[in-house]
């Protein structure tokens, strides 16, 4: 099957497939889209990011739906607003010469009562996330009893969102008779409890192989102290003056700093984080489309939904603590055939932590020392030469400048001109990387496995012991959802946690102490009620130097940031 006239798509569809530059289906499509024609049963389909999971489930749904029925049909869950906005444009562009099937999408952070008019109008398709759905089951403003599909997009992400009771609720409330796809980049436990839970017999579809990273990314590691991040982040992007990328942080608060001073020193960069409002949110991935920003800075949550073929670099300021992440991180480039670049920025104690990634993907990653300041000034001085050699010069538009700038530029010889020219841009490279240290750490060519060890506890954060544990089950993920159900707040700062045998020592924002305690402490966890305090700096894990084997603490700008960030809801 070569062409999507051969997957059993009506014309209308081709037509829009046409129009939008659709040649060939992916793998993933080609195998997604002949089943969900020809079957009612659950599926489960694999593909790493970027590969079309969207169009592989969305363009059979949109064929399947009834046009005489204006009750919502399809329901589509995501974890974020941004996915949401972006599943929901994919399908108007798939569903343009079907022009009565309505498609509409319900998010947080924008007005309920819009939302509410636009499902009273009629629409068979429903795109949302998980909290606002269910928001507007309790008020009784949609019907779901005719639901026929239901696709979980992310679900393993809206797990790690602390979302399994919204989940839940809406799966409670559609009708046992119904055809659910899971569409997810890879197979976590979690994903299997999801299909456990919501799925009856679902056929499996799997492309390439599972849990891995693409083969059109190369995976590359510098090593630093950590002080040295973000001149290492610097020198990455000084050394690729092309480059189109995004930093992922672990915080919105870490994302803010990195991003902020990106933009001081001149580059071309902004942010992208939980507290943004809708309207800041679109407009900076807007211009992050457009190409008008060269690096966006990120949260893993809010570049959910960010759908951008031709990324050339992606970068981990940080290593995400759930190695799946990092699946998802670099699947963001390398997309569409096209070769990607996802760089780690490193320290010698997360050595080991690189080893599992490399594990989770499959793949070794590849050392390189962070430029210095002679490369990074010779790769620019030639990029300027290049950029002049390539411009088109508009001979009529410029022709009547030529006798002012002859007029200007008068005694000058050819070899003094080309020197003025050339610094003219490049005097800011010369200056600043005069005197540029080296800043690698040395040993960097091998990923020695060395046990890590946690460093003294970050100022702001209060130290607290919960009294759960491994033996309980519990894992990091674990606890950030216990917390935010706890809290139902899901922006609060998580630093440094460690899992023991019968207990828990983890870090929070000191200004929400009270409000995690008094909230966890009124919770039962697998049959066990919850009991967490208080612990001075002095008595906690973190301080006394417990051996941990999850990697180091990280730092920027010369502090530790924290280490797990909670999540936001979208």
């Amino acid at each position: 099957m070569n062409k999507f006239t051969e997957t059993g798509l009506n014309p209308q569809i081709i037509n829009a497939l046409d129009e939008l530059g659709f040649q060939l289906p992916t793998p993933v499509q080609r195998k997604s889209i002949p089943y969900l024609l020809s079957s009612e049963g659950d599926l489960i389909a694999l593909a790493q990011t970027g590969t079309g999971k969207t169009a592989a489930f969305g363009l059979p749904l949109i064929q399947k739906i009834s046009s005489d029925q204006k009750g919502p049909q399809a329901l589509i869950l995501c974890p974020t607003r941004e996915l949401c906005l972006q599943i929901t444009q994919d399908f108007q562009r798939f569903a343009k010469y079907l022009p009565h099937i309505k498609i509409t999408p319900v998010y947080g952070g924008a007005n309920i009562e819009t939302q509410i008019k636009a499902l009273q109008r009629g629409s068979q398709i429903i795109i949302s996330t998980p909290g606002r759905l269910v928001d507007l089951i309790r008020r009784k403003k949609i019907n779901l009893l005719d639901i026929c599909y239901l696709v979980l997009d992310e679900a393993d992400e809206m797990l790690n969102m602390g979302f399994k009771d919204e989940l839940d609720a809406i799966i409670h409330e559609l009708p046992s008779k119904r055809q659910t796809l899971l569409f997810s980049a890879t197979m976590s436990g979690d994903m299997n409890k999801i299909a456990n839970d919501y799925l009856t017999d679902p056929f499996e579809i799997s492309t390439g192989k599972r849990n891995v990273g693409s083969d059109d990314v190369r995976h590359i590691y510098y090593m630093v102290n950590s002080q040295n991040r973000y001149l290492a982040l610097k020198r990455v992007a000084d050394i690729n003056p092309d480059i189109y990328g995004i930093v992922f942080c672990r915080t919105r608060r870490e994302t803010k700093e990195v991003a902020d001073h990106l933009i001081r020193d001149g580059y071309n960069a902004d942010a992208l984080y939980g507290d943004l409002s809708q309207a800041q949110r679109e407009s900076v991935m807007g211009r992050f489309r457009e190409k008008r920003l060269q690096l966006l800075v990120a949260t893993d949550v809010a570049a959910r939904g960010l759908d951008v073929n031709n990324i050339t670099h992606v970068i981990n300021y940080n290593l995400p603590d759930d190695n799946e992440t990092y699946v998802h991180r670099s699947g963001r480039t390398g997309r569409a055939g096209n070769q990607g670049i996802s760089i780690c920025i490193i320290h010698s104690r997360e050595r080991r932590r690189l080893k599992e990634v490399e594990q989770k993907i499959g793949k070794k990653f590849e050392y390189a020392p962070v430029p210095t300041g002679r490369e990074i000034c010779e790769k620019q001085l030639f990029h300027l030469v290049n950029k002049t050699t390539e411009v088109v010069v508009d001979d009529r538009s410029i022709e009547i400048y030529l006798p002012m700038i002859y007029e200007k530029l008068v005694g000058f010889d050819r070899e003094e001109l080309i020197k003025r020219f050339a610094s003219v841009e490049f005097n800011r490279f010369l200056s600043y990387y005069k005197n540029a240290q080296d800043i690698n750490l040395a040993s960097g060519s091998d990923l020695a496995e060395r046990p890590s060890y946690r460093r003294s506890s970050s100022s702001g954060f209060s130290n607290l012991l919960i009294n759960i544990g491994a033996k309980d089950g519990l894992t990091k993920l674990d606890l950030i959802g216990l917390i935010n159900k706890a809290t139902r707040t899901r922006n609060i700062d998580i630093g440094n946690i460690e899992i023991a045998g019968k207990s828990s020592f983890f870090e929070v924002d000191s200004a929400y102490q009270e409000k995690v305690i008094s909230g966890l402490n009124q919770m039962i966890y697998q049959g066990k009620g919850l009991s967490v305090e208080f612990k001075s700096a002095s008595e906690s894990a973190f301080s006394r130097g417990k051996r941990t084997y999850s990697g180091g603490s990280s730092a920027a700008s010369g502090r530790k940031r924290s280490r797990i960030s909670s999540f936001s809801k979208r």
